[in-house]
């Protein structure tokens, strides 16, 4: 079994906005992998981290904390203003601890051999009759293609298990009947037999996989909102990003293909591996 953890940045709406009053252009769906018996590693790293700094906020009076308040987010990391308003466990962390931490989960992806599926939807060229659900829909459709490729050309024996936040009651319910769509009926170029039932639904705040897959999403994102491929973050997670024996990096799709973000793909990475 392999654990898909799903996460997204930017926004769902399709509105590009008006010359006055522009709107963010782009949305990454994005998808860590990992190997069930990589799992136990992963949380334990993060979770060893976790309790260290815990121990520390408690020693030096700075408060007292669950693993539950221990949440990790993008935005809370690179913004001072959502870190102290949404996150006290972060807010009373100094910048070496916080580093510390990101840095933490970074380094599983790399050591639990983790691999990496991004849907970039550049907003500028969707048709208007596209809505905020339609979008997601496709976004998560090609996510699925994308699962599916990397399941049957590495790991065939094995099945893939879809991990999502658990948000709300009308939000799950509309992406568990796009998966059961996509399964039941597969789309016009596969079938998806590798992927099981239904999406499992975690709390974030509970998820180490899920606050993973949270971080390396805002780095595609800005990679290619920036549409600078030489982006650190961007750079380091390459080599993870799901690519074939043919050393084509399948695991990037940008979506509609006449944006010029297609463009910023690199066409293929040597030693390519699954």
């Amino acid at each position: 079994m392999y654990f898909f953890y799903f996460d997204e940045s930017g926004s769902r709406d399709p509105s590009t906005g008006t010359a006055d009053k522009p709107k963010d252009h782009l949305y990454v769906l994005l998808t860590v992998g990992m190997y069930e018996r990589k799992w136990r590693s992963f949380d334990q790293a993060i979770t060893k981290i976790k309790l260290d700094l815990i121990r520390r906020l408690r020693r030096d009076g700075l408060g007292k904390f669950d693993l539950a308040d221990c949440e990790i987010k993008s935005n809370w990391v690179r913004n001072n203003f959502e870190r102290n308003k949404s996150s006290e466990f972060l807010h009373s962390l100094d910048k070496g601890s916080l580093r510390e931490i990101t840095n933490t989960y970074y380094e599983q992806i790399t050591r639990c051999n983790m691999v990496i599926i991004a849907i970039v939807i550049d907003k500028r060229y969707l048709h208007d009759h596209v809505t905020h659900e339609t979008l997601h829909k496709k976004a998560y459709e090609f996510a699925l293609e994308r699962i599916q490729m990397y399941m049957r050309t590495c790991h065939p024996k094995h099945l893939a298990m879809i991990v999502m936040d658990d948000t709300s009651k009308q939000l799950n319910r509309a992406v568990a009947m796009k998966h059961a769509f996509f399964l039941r009926a597969g789309n016009q170029n596969m079938e998806f037999p590798a992927i099981v039932e239904y999406p499992f639904f975690a709390r974030s705040e509970l998820s180490n996989g899920i606050q993973l897959a949270d971080l390396v999403a805002y780095n595609i994102y800005r990679a290619f909102k920036t549409e600078d491929p030489a982006y650190s973050h961007f750079r380091t997670l390459l080599s993870n990003i799901y690519r074939g024996q043919d050393q084509i990096l399948h695991g990037i799709k940008v979506w509609p293909e006449n944006s010029p973000l297609v463009g910023l793909i690199p066409k293929k990475l040597e030693n390519a591996r699954c």
